[in-house]
């Protein structure tokens, strides 16, 4: 038989975990003569938002309508399978969307799973084991990017499926690399930006998460007398660390692999275009007996090598140090053209932070400018992996991670530590920066809101992680009050989470086609946030404007002139009449007073100033013209 063949099926109808199969005893399935039969026609449908009506077109030949979106591509690197939402936009993360546990969080669950469906590839080849892996794995390329939120285009027609409790949409043969140009259903818009959104703003500051970025491979671990494993390529290559005894590192398996993520990791942030750059799980290289700042110094230097020009320069660690730390830990890079460190960098070592990365804090004040300075601080909480044993320990997880409660107790001790520093450095301009694990409703981000901090990524309508098919945001950057009010604007550079991990470093050689470029794109798993701030508060524009109660009276009438200041609720107004003057103070952005009921007989120019404050420019009237006539019977004086 051949694809196109008409054919007579007879056999017994079951259901197997959901899928409707039919059974086919021999000789219950003959070829019948095609003469004037015509091939089934797609139905047009769009998806559907229930598992009843979905079953109404299982195993069914569709042509998808309307709007699809790529909301996942992890399994991708596995089984060639998309995860698709349908509509514009990908799947949310509720308790990025929603407080956990409200009904708000409910309805965003309940609308991912009336959106979510499978775009797979015909076949069930897991394409990561090592069986598999000299077979090309199909939709995937360097040159068109399959990314979470890509607009999907359906250009062939599909069939309806379920297995592994998934609906999927299948191609009507097995996709292949090689087929590709004649099966692939469907194609993918690339949305992939060459740098940040300008963000404007006199300074600019990111987070960055570097992956497990050590200069200390695990060759070199194996130096030093620790045992390791690791995950290899195809060909047997050690390509990333899985295990390692002391000394515990993380990360490149040799110098090698080391180049090839440095290079991804260098190439994004050279294109971020800041003056200070937060850096999270950078290898804390005393673990190796090393200096503390050997890693963040070797990036560094890569850094600069890579830019042509001393861009960038580490802030050193601090004199007092943690007891005891993590093998990884923050860091600041900084544009030492742009910004300067004032003073020491400080670890704040609140035992909250014990079996996390201690938060570290620098305050930095403009090089080219005599400005007030401002105060960061690198974070990076808990993680939400690794529950403890207990179902009823405070840090079960209960919708939102394992640890919350241990991450709110670092909230409030970073809300306190910021609070210290801003009163020693005499500024109250702090930023809080990185991988809070906390998506942007939960607990942890909720407690530094309620301490007055405002979230800038919240702002773009973008996130910073996938996980799951969802998309949210772990990663944060947080303004103080006074901050708050210098922002320009704020952007999350989506170059890592949404894209296939088969691009990332660490996938180096798994396939026979090799993904692998030295481009930002998949340097990390959670995406750069991008904050630019002035360095002072811009005033706001004003527009006034006046009024008279009456432009035209007899001598002797008493007349109000009523000042209306847009974009300032308070300040100082001055009306400007015959070359006398009358001050007023704006009450709501509106002023009266009364002009002279003895203004003399002829025509008066009246305009009122508005003064300006720290928050509002100045601005002035158009000139109102009062005219007096002689009154009835009188004698103008």
């Amino acid at each position: 038989m051949a694809i196109g063949d008409y054919v007579q099926v007879t056999g017994a109808v079951s259901e197997y975990q959901g899928l409707t199969e039919l059974s086919v005893p021999s000789g219950g399935l003959s070829e019948l003569a095609a003469t004037g039969v015509a091939p089934p026609v797609a139905a047009k449908v769009t998806w559907p938002r229930t598992d009843a009506a979905r079953e109404a077109l299982e195993s069914m030949l569709v042509a998808p309508q309307g709007d699809y979106t790529v909301t996942d591509t992890y399994s991708t690197n596995y089984y060639a399978s998309i995860g698709l939402a349908s509509g514009t936009t990908p799947l949310r993360t509720p308790t990025d969307a929603a407080a956990p546990g409200s009904a708000a969080a409910q309805a965003v669950a309940d609308d991912n799973a009336a959106r979510a469906v499978t775009l797979d590839d015909g076949a069930s080849i897991n394409f990561n084991s090592a069986a598999n892996k000299s077979i090309p794995l199909p939709y995937l390329s360097l040159e068109d990017p399959v990314r979470v939120g890509a607009p999907v285009t359906f250009t062939r027609p599909v069939i309806v499926d379920y297995r592994n409790s998934l609906w999927t949409l299948e191609p009507t043969q097995q996709l292949t690399v090689a087929n590709a140009a004649d099966v692939q259903p469907a194609t993918f818009a690339n949305t992939r930006t060459a740098k940040p959104a300008d963000v404007g703003g006199k300074v600019r500051i990111a987070s960055f998460n570097v992956l497990n970025y050590f200069s200390t491979t695990g060759a070199d671990a194996e130096a030093l007398g620790a045992t390791c494993t690791y995950y290899s390529d195809r060909d047997g290559n050690p390509i990333t660390v899985n295990t390692c005894t002391d000394p515990g590192v993380r990360g490149a398996a040799d110098a090698a692999s080391l180049a090839r993520q440095q290079a991804k990791i260098v190439a994004a942030i050279n294109s971020l275009g800041v003056d200070v750059v937060s850096l999270e799980e950078i290898e804390n290289s005393a673990i190796a007996g090393q200096p503390r700042d050997a890693a963040l110094a070797t990036l560094t230097a890569a850094l600069n090598a890579a830019a042509g020009t001393t861009r960038w320069a580490y802030v050193p660690s601090p004199t007092t140090l943690p007891a005891t730390e993590d093998v990884i830990r923050t860091a600041f890079i900084y544009d030492p053209a742009t910004v300067k460190p004032v003073g020491e960098s400080v670890i704040d070592t609140d035992s909250a932070f014990d079996n996390a990365r201690y938060p570290l804090a620098q305050v930095f004040t403009p090089r080219k400018a005599a400005h007030r300075p401002f105060i960061t601080i690198a974070n990076h909480f808990k993680s939400k992996g690794s529950c403890p044993a207990e179902p009823d320990d405070p840090n079960a997880d209960t919708g939102q991670g394992c640890w919350n409660a241990l991450r709110v107790e670092q909230s409030t001790a970073l809300a306190g530590f910021a609070a210290s520093l801003a009163a020693s450095a005499r500024t109250d301009r702090v930023f809080l920066i990185g991988d809070f694990n906390a998506y942007t409703h939960e607990d942890p981000i909720t407690a530094l809101a309620a301490a007055g901090y405002t979230d800038q990524g919240g702002k773009t309508g973008k996130y910073s992680y996938s996980y799951g098919g969802e998309s949210g945001s772990l990663d944060h950057i947080l303004a103080s009050a006074a901050a708050e009010k210098l922002v320009t604007g704020a952007d999350i550079w989506n170059i890592n989470a949404g894209e296939a991990i088969a691009l990332e470093y660490s996938r180096y050689n798994y396939n026979a086609t090799n993904f692998y470029d030295a481009s930002p794109y998949r340097s990390s798993d959670h995406d750069p946030v991008v904050v630019g701030f002035a360095l002072k508060v811009k005033p706001a524009r004003t527009h006034t404007a006046l009024t008279l109660s009456q432009n035209r009276v007899p001598s002797g009438t008493a007349v109000s002139a009523t000042a209306t200041v847009r974009g300032a609720a308070t300040g100082t107004v001055v009306f400007r009449y015959d070359r006398r003057t009358i001050s007023a103070a704006l009450v709501g952005g509106v002023a009266s007073v009364a002009l002279p009921a003895n203004l003399s007989v002829g025509r008066h120019s009246v305009r009122v100033f508005f003064t300006g404050t720290d928050a509002a420019r100045p601005s002035v009237s158009a000139t109102v013209w009062l005219t007096v006539t002689r009154a009835k019977g009188g004698v103008a004086g």
